[in-house]
């Protein structure tokens, strides 16, 4: 066995693709499948702020997307926002202060529904917690929850917050102890707008996430919401059965 570590790719069925938004812009990013079977859950990542360098590269969903298909059977749909590049390519446009991203939200939601991965989990990091808090409730889409991981709540209004009040979905912010943005008492506070939302403090945890423990404690924090049965998260992985 192997200690997986930051760089571990475990093995999934992973394939570029790409999509358009209902203002005509084309999006690239990656969908990772388990090797076989069918996905216990499917996560669609919306990354952090384009402007402070956030893509669909960013360290917790890269490993997100290299880990959980082989660890917990689960897809991974992740994306660059309009104007955004990273490694895999350029979505096209240009920043949209989290206003036009809600379209690239629908759009990506439609691409797993036209690929028959039907009401997956919405997951955002910091700004993307934003988009999926301002225009998830408008999709015409079923997803089955929200996961928030290190919400700021900058962009997002009370009456963004109202809207998901007697929604079905769950609404769960992991929210880490030292973040710079928001804190577990404040967010605490700001989340009691949605009676059925969920606030769990990441001990010890900063908004970056930064360091293999954190990244282990966002991942099963993850997990333990959209697919439980498969935890705890392995630490190792059998010698030879991974790309790094």
């Amino acid at each position: 066995m192997t200690m997986i570590r930051s760089s571990t790719v475990l093995p999934a069925r992973r394939s570029d693709i790409s999509f358009q938004t209902s203002d005509g812009l084309t999006l690239v990013g990656e969908l990772a499948l388990p090797v076989t079977g069918t996905p216990a859950a499917t996560l669609l990542w919306c990354h952090p702020l384009p402007t402070a360098g956030g893509y669909m590269d960013s360290h917790v969903i890269r490993k997100a997307a290299n880990r959980l298909p082989a660890m917990a059977g689960i897809a991974v749909l992740r994306f660059n926002f309009r104007g955004v590049s990273s490694p895999r390519g350029t979505s096209e446009g240009t920043f949209g202060d989290g206003e036009q991203e809600g379209l690239d939200l629908e759009a990506a939601l439609r691409f797993l529904a036209e690929s028959g991965l039907h009401s997956p989990w919405l997951v955002g990091w910091s700004f993307g917690t934003e988009v999926i808090l301002k225009h998830a409730p408008d999709s015409a889409y079923p997803f089955s929850g929200a996961f928030l991981l290190s919400p700021p709540l900058h962009r997002t209004t009370e009456s963004d917050l109202t809207r998901w009040v007697g929604r079905p979905e769950p609404v769960v912010a992991l929210v880490p102890e030292h973040d710079d943005f928001l804190q577990p008492a404040e967010a605490t506070r700001r989340f009691a707008a949605i009676p059925h939302a969920e606030v769990i403090p990441a001990a010890g945890a900063k908004h970056l996430f930064v360091g293999e423990k954190y990244t282990h404690l966002a991942l099963s924090e993850i997990v333990a919401k959209v697919a439980p049965d498969v935890l705890p998260l392995p630490t190792e992985w059998p010698e030879g059965q991974s790309e790094a």
